[in-house]
C-alpha cells in the first residue's frame, strides 16, 4: 500500500507537496550549480543516491542534518537552511502544522488525554504501534517518517529555558497493550523517568474517580512567548487551534478542575510504580 496523497481536510491537494518540490528543485540546481552528480552529492553528504533522488524530486522530507551539510557544501548561502523549519514542519498532517508552530515556541504546554498517551511522552515503539494502527493503513515508509517527526517534537524536553509542561492521563490510557506488553512496559518505564523530571508534571486521572470534568474529550493548552494562551482540540484526523479568549478560559477553568480531580504527581509515580510492578 502506497502512502495517502497529501490533502487537507477540505479534500484540496496538501500545499507542503508543492512545497517539498520546490525545495527538491532548489537542491537540484545547487547541485548542478556545484558540477556534481546525484552519486556525488550522496557521497559527499553520506546518504544513498535513492535519497538524494526522491528528496530532489519532493517525494521525501529530508532531516535537518541533511539540509545543514548540503548548504555549506553546495555553497548556498544560507537559502536552503531559510527553508529548514518549513522542511520539518512538512513532515506533520497538515491540520497540525498551526498548533506545531505554536508548540514550537510555547513556555508552557498542558494537555489532557483520554485515549493514548500524548505524542510528547511516547517512546519510539509505542509512536510506530499507534501509527501502525491507523486506518486506512500506511506502508512502513510513511509510518516511519510519521515517527520520526512525532520524536523530533520532544525536543522541547532540552529547550533552555524550560517550559512548564504538564498532563493528565485517563487511567486506561496506562492500561491499553497498545503494540504489545514490551511496547506498554517501554513506554510506563518513559512515564516514570519523565514525571521526576522537576519541569514536568504528569498526573493519572483514576479508574474509579466518581466526578471528571473531562468527560468532554481531550485536548490540550498552549502559552507562546509574548501571546495569549491558546488551546488545540484534534479528533479523527482533524485538528484546530482555538484563540477566542472566552472558549480557552472555560478550557482552562476545566484542565484546573481535572488536575484537581486526578491524583497527585507524587501518587501518580506511584500509581505507574504500580502497573509496572504488574506488567
Amino acid at each position: 500500500m502506497t502512502e495517502p496523497k497529501r490533502e487537507t481536510a477540505s479534500g484540496r491537494e496538501d500545499p507542503s507537496g508543492e512545497f517539498m518540490r520546490s525545495f527538491g528543485r532548489q537542491i537540484k540546481l545547487f547541485r548542478e550549480r556545484a558540477g556534481l552528480t546525484q552519486a556525488e552529492l550522496a557521497g559527499h553528504l553520506g546518504y544513498g543516491e535513492a535519497q538524494i533522488a526522491a528528496v530532489e524530486q519532493g517525494r521525501r522530507i529530508p532531516r535537518p542534518e541533511l539540509i545543514e551539510k548540503a548548504d555549506d557544501l553546495l555553497d548556498a548561502g544560507g537559502v536552503l537552511l531559510a527553508m529548514k523549519q518549513q522542511v520539518a514542519r512538512a513532515r506533520y498532517p497538515a491540520f497540525f502544522r498551526d498548533a506545531a508552530r505554536v508548540e514550537e515556541e510555547a513556555i508552557e504546554f498542558h494537555a489532557y488525554a483520554t485515549h493514548v498517551v500524548p505524542g510528547l511522552l511516547q517512546t519510539e515503539e509505542y509512536a510506530r504501534a499507534v501509527f501502525a494502527m491507523g486506518r486506512p493503513r500506511w506502508d512502513k515508509s510513511a509510518v516511519e517518517r510519521q515517527v520520526t517527526a512525532r520524536l523530533a517534537r520532544q525536543a522541547i524536553f532540552c529547550r533552555k529555558p524550560a517550559p512548564t509542561l504538564s498532563f493528565v492521563l485517563e487511567e486506561i490510557v496506562l492500561l491499553r497493550h497498545f503494540g504489545g506488553p514490551y511496547v506498554r512496559r517501554g513506554q510506563l518505564e518513559q512515564l516514570h523517568l519523565t514525571g521526576q523530571n522537576p519541569d514536568v508534571e504528569i498526573q493519572v486521572m483514576p479508574l474509579d474517580v466518581t466526578d471528571n470534568a473531562g468527560v468532554d474529550g481531550p485536548f490540550t493548552l498552549m502559552t507562546p512567548m509574548n501571546g495569549d494562551q491558546v488551546a488545540y482540540l484534534e479528533s479523527q484526523g482533524h485538528g484546530r487551534l482555538i484563540s477566542e479568549r472566552e472558549r480557552v478560559r472555560v478550557l482552562a477553568l476545566r484542565y484546573g478542575i481535572i488536575r484537581a480531580q486526578a491524583l497527585s504527581p507524587q501518587e501518580s509515580l506511584l500509581r505507574i510504580e504500580k502497573l509496572l510492578g504488574e506488567a
